[in-house]
């Protein structure tokens, strides 16, 4: 049986979840953010023998399943193609993919990516080195935004000023970013979408010219190390093996592959 999930039934849905805190990073935030009776939220869920099997939650157009077993496929996508307006599905590759013959819009987008999480670095970090790392304030929001438009990969960031606002005020983010010897800002690495649990790493980027001296390592060592102190799992996407490789040396560790989906309106 699926139906709609109130706060009522939150002890049940942090007892699925809450064990892989990584995996269901967004949707612990989105709780924990919107509850479960906002205008912007719906959280549903699969019921068996009075276990709760399977969650599926909408932010806004943003849809994201999870599920530790096989679910009714028929029923939750029938919930997805009741939304006429253009919308986003994702989760773990494994768990979306047998739904996605039922889901009967118009994709307009396919992607997969690499789905890593982090419990421990693999190494002891130099703590001294680390003390060249600064939280990033205020001041400091227009520097970091200019220097991520620097990088390629990071041109077309929607990252403003107001994200950082936003990110300091909710507790939802944070960066960490080195400077050079002459004071130039050549490095960061940030995080989204944090809750009580776990937090994604973002921005990790360099300036150009300023690659492959240790700068981008020293954001992630300190941004690492702050977080799992607080007792948060850690987890990135990134595209491609290579880029992968600089994780792993840090402890991160694949847990899958992210599908992401884009519908087009009806």
């Amino acid at each position: 049986m699926i139906r709609k999930l109130t706060k009522e039934d939150h002890v049940k849905v942090m007892e699925l979840i809450e064990p892989k805190a990584a995996e269901n990073l967004f949707i612990i935030g989105d709780i924990e953010a919107f509850g479960y009776d906002s205008d912007v939220q719906d959280v549903w869920g699969q019921w068996e023998q009075g276990n709760l099997i399977a969650v599926l939650l909408r932010y806004r157009e943003n849809y994201i399943i999870y599920s530790e077993t096989e679910y009714d496929l028929k029923g939750f996508a029938e919930i997805i193609n009741s939304y006429k307006q253009r919308c986003n599905f994702s989760g773990l590759k494994y768990i979306v993919e047998p739904l996605l013959p039922y889901i009967d819009k118009v994709t307009r987008v396919h992607r997969e990516m690499y789905y890593a999480a982090c419990e421990e670095i693999s190494y002891a970090v130099n703590l001294e080195q680390t003390k060249q790392v600064e939280y990033l304030k205020p001041a400091d929001y227009e520097e970091n935004i200019k220097m991520l438009a620097s990088v390629p990969e990071f041109a077309a960031s929607n990252v403003t000023i107001e994200t950082r606002e936003n990110e300091e005020k909710n507790k939802t983010g944070r960066t960490y970013f080195i400077r050079d010897e002459k004071g130039t800002m050549v490095a960061s690495a940030s995080t989204t979408a944090e809750n009580s649990h776990s937090a994604m790493i973002v921005g990790v980027c360099t300036r150009p010219g300023y690659e492959r001296q240790g700068f981008a390592t020293k954001c992630m060592e300190k941004l690492c190390i702050t977080l799992l102190a607080e007792g948060k799992s850690l987890c990135l996407f990134y595209d491609n093996p290579a880029a992968g490789n600089i994780y792993k040396r840090l402890g991160f560790e694949d847990i899958g592959m992210w599908s992401m989906l884009r519908y087009e309106a009806e």
